[in-house]
């Protein structure tokens, strides 16, 4: 524009045909269309940095409108997964709370028949306390321990010294003993014979030392159960010689104490062992 304004002025010059007022208005038109050439390249400069800005700040969006997308993705998936797992652990609950109500049953089992067999063993312990009651204290004793019923007797009333044959005394307690667990057929009966320290005096063939003779002397006992009619598959006896002494074998009244049988009476547990299977 400039080059065209300017050529048109030399040739108006070189024409001699424009005034000097014409001349002045095109000069002054000339510096009008400079300074609005100027603001027009002020603004294409403003517009241009605007449009940079604006096109930097789209590429911030679009990388921020990517990332919050792949967010969204990984929020998405993790939404199933957690939705997975919510439904794993509702069916797993369900199975739990399934197994728990089912322990649950098998504990109140447990404790019924727990407490029916402490019942049993009580009301044991007082009919065989009972069937025993003409026999001296210290030559018997009925408790319960464990679970279980003890009677134990004295060697006073069952053996001679060294003997393995009960004396009529004893035979008549093992007997009165007998006619309870005949009528009581669900009663394991275990038979312990047990000795204080002191050797025994005389041996032969078929006994040399205390363990021999006290598992002869409960062999003598489970033989006059067995005559007395309760069956021998509930029996078993054992014996235990000096090692479960009850106190020590120090003095003499200790190795009294320590020389005895005893029966044990064990109610039988079949129902509590299929429970616990």
């Amino acid at each position: 524009m400039n080059k065209l304004l300017s050529l048109a002025l030399v040739v108006s010059v070189l024409s001699g045909c424009v005034s000097q007022k014409q001349y002045d208005d095109l000069w002054s038109q000339k510096a009008g269309l400079e300074v609005s050439k100027s603001n027009l390249e002020e603004q294409l400069a403003s517009t241009q940095s605007e449009v940079k800005t604006l096109e930097e700040e789209l590429a911030a969006l679009k990388t921020a409108q990517n990332t919050l997308q792949e967010k969204m993705k990984s929020t998405s998936d993790n939404l199933i997964s957690l939705n997975d797992q919510y439904d794993n652990l509702l069916s797993n609950s369900d199975e739990l709370n399934k197994e728990f109500v089912a322990q649950q049953q098998r504990i109140r089992e447990l404790e019924k028949i727990l407490e029916e067999k402490e019942q049993a063993v009580n009301n044991l312990k007082a009919i065989v306390s009972k069937a025993l009651l003409n026999f001296k204290e210290n030559d018997l004793t009925v408790e319960v321990k464990n679970g279980k019923v003890y009677v134990s007797l004295a060697e006073q009333l069952l053996f001679g010294s060294g003997s393995i044959k009960v004396d009529t005394k004893g035979v008549q307690a093992i007997e009165q003993l007998a006619g309870v667990l005949k009528d009581n057929p669900d009663i394991n009966i275990v038979v312990e014979g047990h000795t204080d320290n002191v050797p025994i005096s005389k041996t032969g063939t078929y006994m040399k030392n205390n363990w021999d003779l006290s598992v002869m002397r409960a062999t003598s006992i489970v033989t006059i159960l067995t005559n007395a009619g309760v069956g021998s598959d509930r029996i078993t006896a054992s014996g235990r010689g000096e090692h479960i002494p009850l106190t020590s074998n120090d003095e003499a009244e200790g190795r009294k104490k320590n020389r005895r049988t005893e029966i044990i009476l064990t109610p039988e547990l079949d129902e509590l062992f299929k429970i616990l299977e």
